[in-house]
């Protein structure tokens, strides 16, 4: 399967998941020319099509001159890439699982053994710290610069008042990453009303975010049977 053939994947399964919805986008670093990144022009996940995928530069401007409309946010995707060699893919995503937290003071916590994939701890950015009153779109290098300072090294980032950023060595992982994260948040969100939360250790985290590739390959396949069936 291709690189781009498996980013189209990555979209449906993810629409699937309702981790994109209408709006959204996944990347996946260019696999021979580190330089660059493949991302799709501005559509809705559900209509991405092969020749919809193009290349970009880590300026997030495209290698080939275009018309077509672009993501705004492209610039989330490039500086990530710029920064974190060991990133493969990112998705931008606005899941309602995971928004309550970016709009409360409670933390995300892994709660849930394929939870764990969240990493040891998922990083925070709030556009106000930086730029005061925003549209709350990240449309510049400079906003997306200073999203990726607060970001650090975890493998995932909430944006206060908008959505989350999730990263992975592939875009498999990614994926992998991106499903379970919604999916454990829900569980807290529902346990919560229950009693008090029992999150995993810092030992537990350690040895729970970095899921096998036989248990990702797994997923993967199940998903691709889902997303025929519909």
């Amino acid at each position: 399967v291709s690189v781009s053939n498996e980013l189209l994947q990555a979209n449906l399964i993810l629409l699937h998941h309702q981790v994109l919805d209408a709006f959204g986008h996944v990347s996946v670093r260019h696999p021979q020319k580190n330089g660059r990144f493949l991302m799709s022009i501005a559509l809705p996940p559900s209509q991405v099509k092969a020749e919809d995928i193009i290349e970009f530069n880590l300026d997030a401007s495209p290698v080939d001159p275009t018309n077509q409309s672009l993501y705004i946010e492209r610039f989330i995707h490039s500086s990530i890439y710029q920064a974190r060699p060991e990133v493969m893919a990112i998705c931008h995503h606005h899941a309602k699982a995971l928004l309550p937290f970016c709009i409360t003071s409670t933390s995300l916590q892994a709660v849930t053994q394929t939870g764990g994939a969240m990493g040891e701890k998922v990083a925070v950015w709030d556009s106000r710290d930086d730029f005061g009153d925003t549209n709350l779109l990240i449309s510049n290098a400079k906003q997306a610069d200073s999203l990726v300072t607060s970001l650090g090294q975890a493998w995932m980032i909430l944006i206060r008042r908008h959505g989350v950023c999730v990263l992975g060595q592939n875009l498999r992982e990614l994926v992998f990453r991106a499903v379970f994260a919604c999916q454990d948040a829900e569980v807290q969100l529902r346990a919560a009303a229950l009693g008090d939360i029992e999150a995993l250790s810092a030992g537990e985290l350690k040895l729970t975010s970095q899921p096998s590739v036989k248990a990702i390959d797994r997923c993967w396949q199940h998903w691709l049977e889902q997303i025929k069936a519909h």
